[in-house]
């Protein structure tokens, strides 16, 4: 097994455990909170983007692990961290209110962005 295999089996395991998470009512509370009130009602509730946001994580890393579909699994997830990248902005700025959730504006913007090259590599590797 490569190296590349490796870490696209990881990286798939852990967006799927991930997204699945978006569907524990407490950890839905949470995360809803983190969602900017622009993005409330337009088109979903704030509980509704956290399961939708969860379905997408989900459905990027099974696709990770399906040959035809990893290289647009790979690219969607990327094009999801940018998406998803507001909410995370919004709680780093609250971070009394988000606790654990809240992780610093700049360490979660190179994390981000190191998990952007991640899916790239394992998607197109």
């Amino acid at each position: 097994m490569t190296a590349v295999e490796l870490a696209r089996i990881i990286t798939a395991v852990v967006f799927i455990g991930i997204g699945v998470t978006h569907f524990v009512p407490l950890v839905v509370r949470g995360m809803a909170a983190m969602v900017p009130h622009v993005f409330r009602g337009r088109p979903f509730s704030a509980r509704g983007w956290v399961w939708v946001t969860g379905v997408a994580e989900i459905a990027g890393g099974v696709g990770l692990l399906v040959p035809p579909t990893r290289a647009a699994a790979g690219i969607a997830l990327a094009v999801f961290l940018v998406c998803v990248f507001p909410a995370n902005a919004h709680a780093a700025r609250h971070r009394e209110r988000f606790g654990v959730f809240a992780v610093p504006f700049w360490p979660r913007l190179a994390m981000q962005v190191a998990l952007i090259a991640l899916v790239l590599w394992v998607g197109l590797g």
